[in-house]
């Protein structure tokens, strides 16, 4: 028989191994799940025994040439249901239905086999048909239509297939047993089951119960062996059945390890050992009461971490979340030398704070829910002790070597520039800011210095006429130079390649693991990614800019279109902005808006972010604002609307910015891009102030172009001047004098 064995995504592989121990053959893996052959004990075991699949279905038919739904339903009344179905069984369908012209409603095919499943049962029975029982049928058809292909499947398994049955309660954040055991496989405690293991946030115990399970080789079906479909068919053997079950029975082992849960809530740790009894491990299994983040020893000298902390949605009430993956971070770090950690995050950027770096990342999922799992290795402090050890000696002796000729001039650059700019910076308490623009055009790259702590150095790209090898051999001069003026480990220097693009490409995010660091500008934080994205989440040339908004905020209604991280709304929400409003294309970014409104304080009902086209959304709303800020992007893509090119297309987004502003406010207007030239249609149309030049930080001097802003305003309808208006009364008069006189001669 064909069997299919639907599952999670990024699982085949798990899949595939269960199946060929089950003795299946022919395996092939499919989006979604992979198909197998074998005969019913090969499908008993593999029910028995998986921990990945969410069903089994057995084919029973196909068809590859239906053209038209009167062919299906003529097709489905000649097939022999009554093989599988009589009339004292309830029966239901479900369907899935793609790139098929003659099913314009997936729902009307069911019906439609239904239909004809009653019809030909009726005709072999004098009259008499089974009946539809959606919630608890005898038996589940399957029909799946692609094109002209039908394919027809009986629930061998049953829906309970992925739900083991011991969790009678669990907490409010469910993890599922198939994810679990997806989890502990992946991890490194499932390459050696004989070290011990640990989830300091095991909630109802699903990680811990389904690892006791794994390490004890206990079939996840024998806790329940009663539940499957295939118990109901009419092809069921049960003395094979059985057989299969003591196999099953016969080997279970003792587990080898050490397992143990510890979760903060006493109710947590009560339906954890509840769902652990009924599971059978509970000699097995301890749990403990324990605020993980006050511990002050690992359990054991060597072992390994599995776990699910909480996240964002389900920790509303627990405070700062960045925090508390900090501190994740720092416990593992400080208590758990040796071991390995494997952590599941329904955000996988929050795991950018607990500060360790991956060995390796799986992306699972949990219901629709994307997951990332990573796993990390815990250096001892010998371990950390000895890397520091060689990695200072290969610094010592990189730096024992002399610069070359091109890599002392940037350096005597660096320096000079940083002692010029350091004081100017500290009086004015900016602690990031650039360093070097291409002072030397042949040295084409910008430096910009972050909290003194780390260094981002963009390579400019260079012109065709530059040999790539020379290019290349520069940019590690600077590397070199960049180093030893600001005395920054390499680890905190962090490289980019900032390319020109052509008019149908974007910056695209890089494939690097992403990390937040957090950076301030005056009395403002933010965060900052330094390996993620071409640009760090905060453009310093608009550090004058951010505060002339703050400016001019105080009671206003604030609009920030293109939003990106939300420096700008932060300025104006310290300024004392009545509300706000954020526009960005990017949930990614609008996400980190949000984060850096919440590092500053600035979480009131009165902030609001739109995940929106800022041209569609300025199209379709009336609010009207006293300040709006508009940083367009030089040139961008978007599905709903044409492409954006901020020179020719400057003239319809300012109209439309100057819509929604109310007659005392004001605009801002600012872009990089470096050959911009306001429309003559604008300075005509409204009140326009170039303050390019005031807005461009001694960080920028050297770059004045780097980008241009204007404050624009409603012009104010002109009333006649004193001077005017008296004129105007001497014609006036003239004229009714010339009037008279002309009667007096007629």
């Amino acid at each position: 028989m064909i069997f299919f064995a639907p599952a999670s995504a990024n699982q085949n592989d798990l899949l595939e191994k269960e199946a060929i121990d089950a003795g299946a053959t022919d395996i092939k893996l499919e989006s979604g799940g992979l198909y197998f052959r074998g005969d019913l004990e090969a499908a008993y075991r593999f029910c028995l025994w998986t921990r990945f699949a969410t069903r089994v279905l057995v084919m029973i038919h196909q068809k590859d040439d239906i053209t038209s739904s009167d062919d299906f339903f003529d097709y489905c009344k000649t097939l022999p249901w009554e093989n599988f179905l009589s009339i004292e069984k309830t029966f239901s369908i479900q369907e899935t239905v793609s790139n098929c012209p003659w099913v314009q409603n997936s729902h009307f095919a069911a019906i439609r086999l239904k239909d004809a499943i009653v019809d030909r049962l009726r005709s072999l029975n004098d009259g008499q048909r089974p009946n539809v029982d959606r919630d608890n049928p005898d038996i589940t058809f399957f029909l799946h239509i692609n094109n002209e292909e039908c394919s027809f499947y009986i629930d061998f398994s049953g829906k309970e297939l992925s739900r083991r049955g011991y969790r009678k309660a669990q907490t409010e954040a469910v993890l599922s047993e198939f994810l679990a055991s997806s989890v502990i496989r992946r991890s490194e405690w499932s390459k050696n089951q004989s070290r011990n293991l640990l989830d300091p946030f095991c909630g109802s115990g699903t990680l811990c119960i389904e690892a006791a399970l794994m390490a004890s080789n206990t079939a996840p079906g024998t806790l329940n062996p009663d539940k499957f479909a295939f118990l109901r068919l009419p092809f069921h053997d049960e003395e094979l059945w059985q057989r299969v079950l003591s196999e099953a029975d016969e080997a279970q082992t003792e587990p080898k390890a050490k397992i143990l849960g510890w979760d903060i809530s006493p109710k947590a740790i009560e339906i954890a050992k509840s769902n652990a009894a009924r599971a059978g491990v509970d000699q097995w299994v301890d749990f403990e009461c324990r605020d993980f983040l006050k511990t002050e020893s690992a359990p054991w000298e060597d072992g390994c971490v599995i776990t699910d902390p909480p996240y964002g949605f389900r920790m509303q009430a627990e405070g700062a979340i960045e925090a508390f993956y900090l501190n994740i971070g720092k416990t593992f770090n400080t208590l758990f030398g040796g071991w390995d950690i494997s952590i599941l995050c329904g955000q996988k950027e929050l795991l950018s704070f607990v500060n360790m770096k991956p060995s390796r990342t799986n992306t699972l999922y949990n219901g629709g829910s994307e997951c990332q799992l990573a796993h990390y290795y815990v250096f001892t402090q010998a371990e950390k002790d000895e890397m520091i050890r060689r990695a200072e000696e290969k610094k010592a002796q990189r730096l024992a070597e002399p610069l070359s000729e091109g890599a002392q001039m940037i350096y005597n650059r660096l320096v000079k520039n940083m002692a010029t700019l350091k004081p100017i910076m500290d009086e004015k308490n900016v602690s990031c800011y650039r360093i070097y623009d291409a002072d030397m055009p042949e040295y084409s790259a910008a430096i910009d210095f972050y909290e003194g702590k780390w260094l981002v150095i963009a390579e400019y790209q260079a012109p065709r006429t530059i040999d790539p090898e020379d290019a290349k051999r520069r940019f590690g001069e600077i590397v070199d130079a960049a180093e030893r003026a600001t005395g920054l480990d390499m680890s905190c220097i962090y490289l980019k390649r900032r390319q020109i693009h052509s008019n149908d490409s974007q910056y695209e995010k890089a494939d690097e693991p992403s990390k937040f660091y957090i950076c301030h500008e005056g009395s403002h934080a933010f965060m900052v990614n330094f390996t993620s994205y071409l640009d760090t989440g905060i453009f310093l040339d608009h550090r004058p800019v951010r505060a002339l908004i703050e400016k001019y905020s105080k009671d206003a209604r604030f609009l920030n279109l293109f939003c990106y991280t939300g420096t700008a709304t932060v300025y104006a929400a310290c300024g004392k902005a009545l509300s706000t409003v954020s526009v960005d294309a990017s949930a990614t970014y609008l996400d980190w808006a949000q984060k850096n409104m919440e590092i500053n304080g600035q979480t009131g009902i009165n902030h609001f972010f739109y995940k929106d086209d800022c041209i569609g959304y300025l199209e379709h709303n009336n609010d009207t604002f006293d300040l709006i800020f508009c940083d367009p992007p030089t040139f961008s893509n978007s599905k709903s609307r044409d492409a954006f090119d901020v020179q020719e297309d400057q003239g319809r987004l300012i109209a439309l910015c100057m819509q929604h502003l109310d007659k005392e406010g004001l605009l801002i207007f600012s872009t990089n891009f470096t050959r911009f030239k306001l429309d003559e249609y604008i300075e005509d149309q409204y009140q326009v102030l170039d303050v390019s030049e005031e807005t461009i930080g001694e960080d920028f001097a050297r770059n004045p172009s780097i980008h241009k802003c204007f404050l624009i305003k409603h012009k104010k309808a002109q009333k006649p001047s004193a001077p005017d208006a008296e004129r105007k009364v001497i014609r006036k008069r003239k004229a009714v004098i010339r009037k008279i006189e002309g009667d007096k001669n007629e």
